[in-house]
C-alpha cells in the first residue's frame, strides 16, 4: 500500500519515519512546500520507499492529484488545511486522518460524513496526542466506569532539563501553543459544555521522579469535541496542560500585558502584530537543538458508583534514533491510525473522532510495540 503524508514537520516526519517500518507499506510520500526540510533519519530512504513531493496543500488540483495515487492520506499540515485537505480525500476516494488542534474544524469535517460513506472510505481528525491519544483513553474509562461522573486529562511536552524563566523548550509550533494560552477552553460542567479561561484553575499534578510535581492549567482544543460527544452523560470534563511550576507566573502576565495580541499596534508609525514580536523574540531562546524532551500524560475517570479507571504516560526523547517524545507519542499516533484505516481494524466508514473509532486494545498495543507504554494506574 501506498500513502501520503503532508508535512515535512516534526510531526509528519515522525509519522513517514513509522510507516516506513512496516513492511506492508510499499511506498511513502511526503509533501511540503519544502520537503528538503526532513530531518536526517529519514533521508537514506529518499528515492527508494520514500519520495519527497513538493506540494502547496492549497492548490486544490495539485492536492488531489497528490492523493490520487495513495490509498490513505496521513494530514500534519497546519489546522487550518485540515477541511481542505479532508474534502479532497473523500472526493479522491482515500483514506484520511489528520492532526486535528481546532474544534470548529472538526464540526465542518463531520458534514462530509454521508459522502464519506458513499465512497467507502474513514475520515478520522484529532489522531495526534491530545487531541487523539487522550480521546481514546477517556472513551475507554467511561466505557469501564459505566456512569462517568468525571474525567481528568492532563498532558505536557517538556524539556527534561528546565531552564527558567519558563522551563520550556518548543517541542512543536509556539504559534500554536499561543493559541492554546490565548483561546477560551471547552470544559463539562454539570452535564453542559461551557468555556472558562486558558491558563486558569492552576492545580499541582505528581509524576514518579525524576518528573516530580507539575503544574496544570486549562488550554484550549485538548480534547475537541468530547464535551458535546459526553454531553448530559458525563458531570464534569476537563483538559489541562502540564508545566514545570512557574510557567503560568510567567505566561499569565505577558498574556494580560497584550503582548499575545493578534490585533496589530503602531510603533514608531508602522503597524506591528504583538504576537509576531513575541514570536520573533523567544522562538530562538526556546529552540534547542540538543534539548531532550519528555511527555507527561495522566486520564482519570471516576464513576458515580466508585469504580475508577486511570492511565499514565512517560515517554522520553529516543537517543538512538534522534526522535523527539512529542514526535513519538504524537506522529506515531497518527501513523497507527492510518494503519488500522488500511488493515480492517477501523472498519466504519465516514467521518468519526478516535474516541468513536480507534479500538483502545489495538491502539495502546502498537504504541507499546513502538516502546511507547501507557500503563494502567
Amino acid at each position: 500500500m501506498r500513502l501520503l503524508v503532508l508535512g515535512a514537520g516534526l510531526q509528519g516526519s515522525a509519522c513517514a519515519y513509522d510507516l516506513l517500518q512496516h513492511p506492508g507499506v510499499a511506498h511513502v510520500t511526503v509533501a511540503d512546500l519544502k520537503p528538503d526540510r526532513i530531518p536526517a533519519l529519514l533521508k537514506p530512504q529518499v528515492g527508494k520507499r520514500l519520495t519527497l513531493l513538493k506540494l502547496d496543500v492549497r492548490d486544490a488540483t495539485a492536492l488531489r492529484a497528490a492523493i490520487r495515487d495513495h490509498a490513505a492520506v496521513l494530514n500534519a499540515a497546519p489546522y487550518y488545511v485540515n477541511l481542505e485537505v479532508s474534502k479532497a480525500a473523500v472526493e479522491v476516494g482515500a483514506h484520511c486522518a489528520d492532526l486535528g488542534g481546532n474544534t470548529e474544524i472538526v464540526f465542518q469535517q463531520r458534514e462530509l460524513d454521508a459522502e464519506a460513506r458513499r465512497q467507502s472510505v474513514s475520515v478520522i481528525p484529532d489522531c495526534g496526542l491530545a487531541p487523539g491519544m487522550v480521546n481514546v483513553l477517556a472513551a475507554e474509562g467511561i466505557r469501564r466506569v459505566g456512569d462517568a461522573e468525571a474525567v481528568k486529562i492532563y498532558v505536557g511536552g517538556l524539556p527534561q532539563r528546565p531552564e527558567p524563566p519558563l522551563n520550556y523548550q518548543i517541542v512543536y509550533s509556539l504559534e500554536g501553543a499561543l493559541d492554546y494560552y490565548t483561546t477560551p477552553s471547552w470544559v463539562l460542567r454539570e452535564g453542559t459544555p461551557a468555556r472558562v479561561d486558558a491558563l486558569s484553575e492552576l492545580e499541582a499534578v505528581s509524576f514518579p521522579p525524576p518528573v516530580g510535581t507539575l503544574e496544570a492549567f486549562h488550554t484550549g482544543g485538548g480534547i475537541s469535541t468530547l464535551p458535546w460527544t459526553y454531553e448530559g452523560k458525563v458531570r464534569t470534563m476537563e483538559y489541562k496542560t502540564l508545566r514545570y511550576p512557574g510557567h503560568v507566573a510567567v505566561m499569565r502576565p505577558i498574556r494580560e500585558l497584550g503582548l499575545l495580541d493578534l490585533a496589530p499596534v503602531k510603533v514608531k508609525g508602522k503597524e506591528i502584530v504583538p504576537r509576531d514580536v513575541f514570536l520573533a523574540a523567544v522562538s530562538p531562546k526556546l529552540t534547542k537543538p540538543e534539548g531532550r524532551d519528555l511527555v507527561a500524560l495522566r486520564v482519570e475517570v471516576r464513576g458515580r458508583n466508585g469504580k475508577r479507571a486511570a492511565w499514565q504516560l512517560l515517554d522520553y526523547y529516543d537517543e538512538a534514533h534522534g526522535i523527539s517524545a512529542m514526535m513519538r507519542t504524537t506522529g506515531y499516533s497518527l501513523a497507527i491510525t492510518g494503519l488500522m484505516q488500511l488493515d480492517g481494524r477501523i472498519a466504519v466508514k465516514g467521518v468519526r473522532t478516535p474516541d468513536e473509532a480507534v479500538p483502545f486494545g489495538e491502539y495502546v498495543g502498537e504504541l507499546a510495540k513502538r516502546g511507547v507504554e501507557i500503563r494502567e494506574i
